[in-house]
């Protein structure tokens, strides 16, 4: 079994970044993580965990554009943290549970790059769990 530590991050499909970003970081005072433009990822922290806008017309917001049942929902998924994060233990936890999770992979989030998989709850919405890190290189 694992317990959850946290949230690790929030991921948010946006239409107007540049007034996301003016509410998040100076009404909430988020701090800048990092930014990979080509992605269209801009990732913001707010206290431990990390919020991550994306544009919808950039190449990560197209490809989320589908989840949430095509429901138009700004939230493309959200992470958290679990402990301990033994990808072979908790594949067969979740089979045992019905639940269909994806490949383990390793992904950035707010205590840096670690392992990670996706699955659905029961509306659709995509949850990531996040092991502990294997780096805590940030960029900016």
């Amino acid at each position: 079994m694992f317990r959850i530590k946290q949230l690790d991050h929030l991921v948010l499909r946006v239409k107007n970044l540049d007034a996301m970003i003016a509410f998040y970081t100076q009404v909430l005072g988020c701090d800048w993580e990092r930014v990979e433009e080509s992605l269209g990822l801009y990732q913001l922290r707010a206290g431990s965990p990390l919020i991550d806008l994306i544009p919808e017309d950039s190449p990560l917001g197209k490809q989320s554009a589908g989840n949430a049942n095509g429901s138009g929902k700004s939230l493309a998924h959200f992470c958290l943290s679990i402990d301990p994060f033994d990808a072979d233990h908790l594949a067969t936890y979740l089979h045992t549970k019905g639940i269909e999770a994806g490949d383990v992979d390793t992904r950035y989030g707010a205590e840096g790059f670690g392992p990670s998989l996706y699955l659905k709850d029961p509306e659709g919405n995509t949850v990531e769990l996040k092991g502990p890190p294997q780096s805590t290189i940030y960029y900016i």
